[in-house]
């Protein structure tokens, strides 16, 4: 029975034909949108301004789209900062945000979104983070995304004086009097 069982195996695959050999596909490996390096930004002339709604600031050259800016989400529990770089970014993306600058050096996790017609880097912390005092300081601070430059930002009051504004709920902060006390004690 076995060998009947194996002569008719055999017969039947003698009567196939062999398997054409697998033809060589051609892929194409470019990226459908390539990634350009951009150069850095000339920063010499720019400066942080509060954006009209008041719930963000503005890095950047006057009558140009902004390079930077921090959002303050005071409708989130607790409230939030946006770290916005602006800057090309392709669907899917994450990328580490190092912000150089007031004795510190904190690295933002930052994602590809599309907001308000563009494509740009974008991560959020709670506003209590400590990596976001690298902001709270008067100094120069460097801020560089791989592959789309290096922002130069002079030493400002500004993101400091936002950071700590966002921190607290959006309430004004009362200037300290002599002695330590607040003015309104």
């Amino acid at each position: 029975m076995r060998a009947v069982t194996l002569l008719v195996s055999v017969a039947v695959l003698a009567g196939c034909k062999p398997a054409e050999p697998a033809r060589p596909q051609r892929l194409d490996l470019e990226p459908a949108t390539p990634d350009v390096m951009m150069q850095s930004p000339d920063t010499s002339e720019a400066f942080w301004s509060v954006d009209e709604d008041g719930q963000a600031i503005l890095f950047g050259n006057e009558g140009e789209p902004p390079l930077m800016s921090i959002a303050c989400r005071l409708d989130a529990n607790p409230p939030q900062l946006a770290i916005i770089r602006h800057a090309a970014a392709r669907p899917g993306l994450s990328a580490l945000f190092p912000v150089i600058g007031n004795g510190m050096r904190s690295r933002f996790l930052v994602d590809a979104k599309l907001s308000e017609g563009e494509w740009r880097w974008e991560g959020t912390l709670p506003a209590d983070d400590p990596q976001l005092d690298v902001f709270t300081g008067t100094r120069d601070i460097t801020a560089t995304l791989p592959g789309r430059g290096m922002l130069e930002i002079a030493g400002s009051r500004i993101p400091g004086e936002f950071v700590n504004w966002c921190r607290t709920g959006g309430q004004a902060l009362q200037p300290e009097a002599e002695g330590g006390e607040t003015a309104s004690e």
